[in-house]
């Protein structure tokens, strides 16, 4: 057998001998959830591991197996799993009810640290999911400006509603401006109300807005492309999203569902750059399902049902009282200096990371901001979607063993190479982690030559 596939049977049967126990619940599932489980981003090959118990930064699956979690639900869990304080209000408002169908007193409070604390928010509304937010964002957008169309960004991810999964995965064979196109299972009629710009190119995103300026209502952007490639803007590119924004008379949307653990106003606040809008999810429901959206008053009073030609903005469990106790605990608890502590958290982890390719002699590194690490196995710098895709592809293989070979030593993260870090974590285990991290790139070395 050939290094290589030696490689990939060893780190394989390795893991497949660690969690029978999920192996079987994968089968069994799969009878009555396609692929065993209802969400794509969680699957990685062979099948995931179920997870039976979390507590901090630790889980345990149902084989018994430990991990230092960096997934922390896709970046939802910023203070890990099960703080006690959160657990405390989430079971004191339990038992006093869990969705009532009135206001509670924790929705007020909960928007008034939210509007305290960001500062281009000064009213706000609740949904169940950051994919509501947008999809919320973007219909007061459109009700203000008395306009349909909008502006994402190549490679950008807004959300599961239609008008947002459009270039989700980018245009990476455009020669010049990206095509606009559907993602699977999505009408192509939302194409003719959706403009795509690549990330980071002010003039690309100006000829969009010249070529449909009467029909923009707003542009809708991730300040830092997530999903995209871990990508940070260029210097000046948010401000200068702001002033085309203003010179045509169109709204920017800032998307911040990831970015809202950068700093406790977000990515615009941090770049003291406005925005008109803001949709956010993830940390602000303390581990429960939640969306929130907000901005400029002017425009948030369209969901004011106590006004004449209000628009109507509901929801079963918008705003419920389980999700608002452990949003508001959540952050209470998420001060400046906890932000600042997992920021130079997530540039020791970068920096080790980084070293550690280098050592080895490969051209890999670390990317992202503040707590969130990416790994990319290429030593290029991708500055948009299309790049980042065309520099990584080859490598998809070998990320993908060397996620595997991680969760064989007790380190889960999200499969396509991010890492959340949360309050609980410290230094110590930044640098086990580092070190956990040089033997399983050794282990996969072979598949890495072999590209």
């Amino acid at each position: 057998m050939n290094p290589v596939e030696d490689s990939k049977n060893r780190i394989l049967n390795t893991y497949i001998e660690k969690t029978p126990k999920s192996r079987a619940y994968s089968e069994n599932a799969s009878l009555y959830l396609p692929g065993g489980d209802t969400r794509t981003m969680a699957y990685f090959m062979p099948y995931p591991f179920v997870a039976a118990f979390a507590n901090g930064y630790m889980m345990t699956d149902i084989d018994g197996n430990e991990y230092i979690d960096y997934s922390n639900n896709f970046t939802a869990m910023i203070h890990g799993h099960a703080h006690p304080e959160i657990v405390k209000a989430v079971s004191d408002q339990a038992a006093r009810g869990m969705a009532h169908g009135t206001p509670v007193m924790q929705q007020m409070e909960l928007s008034k640290l939210l509007c305290e604390r960001i500062p281009d928010i000064e009213s706000v509304r609740y949904c169940n999911s950051a994919s509501e937010a947008t999809l919320y964002a973007m219909r007061a957008a459109r009700l203000f400006t008395k306009k349909d169309g909008f502006i994402v960004i190549d490679g950008g991810y807004n959300g599961c509603h239609d008008f947002v999964e459009v270039n989700v995965t980018p245009d990476y064979m455009a020669e010049g401006m990206p095509e606009a196109k559907a993602e699977p299972g999505v009408s192509d009629c939302v194409l003719q109300d959706v403009f795509v710009a690549p990330f980071n190119d002010l003039e690309a995103i100006e000829v969009v807005i010249q070529q449909n300026k009467d029909r923009v209502a707003a542009i809708i952007m991730e300040p830092f492309l997530c999903a995209g490639g871990n990508i940070c803007p260029l210097p000046g590119y948010l401000q200068g999203v702001r002033d085309l924004c203003d010179k045509y008379g169109i709204l920017l949307i800032s998307d911040e569902t990831v970015t809202l653990r950068f700093h406790p106003g977000g990515w615009h606040a941090m770049e003291n750059v406005r925005c008109d809008i803001m949709a956010a999810g993830k940390i602000v429901g303390g581990g429960l399902p939640v969306g929130v959206f907000g901005g400029r008053s002017d425009i948030m009073e369209i969901f004011d049902p106590s006004k004449d030609g209000s628009v109507s903005h509901s929801g079963t469990f918008s705003g419920n009282a389980l999700t608002m106790a452990a949003g508001l605990a959540s952050m209470q608890l998420l001060t400046k200096e906890k932000i600042d502590h997992i920021n130079c958290l997530g540039d020791r982890l970068r920096a080790g990371i980084t070293k550690t390719f280098l050592d080895a002699k490969l051209q890999g590194r670390a990317v992202g901001f503040g707590s969130l690490v990416g790994i990319s196995l290429s030593g290029k710098n991708a500055t948009n979607s299309k790049d980042f895709v065309l520099c990584t592809a080859p490598y998809g293989i070998a990320l993908a063993f060397l996620h595997l070979a991680m969760v064989n030593r007790g380190i889960n993260y999200v499969g396509r190479g991010m890492m959340a870090i949360s309050t609980p974590m410290d230094e110590a285990l930044i640098d086990r982690t580092i070190a956990v991290f040089a033997e399983a790139l050794e282990e996969v070395l072979p598949i890495l030559t072999d590209i």
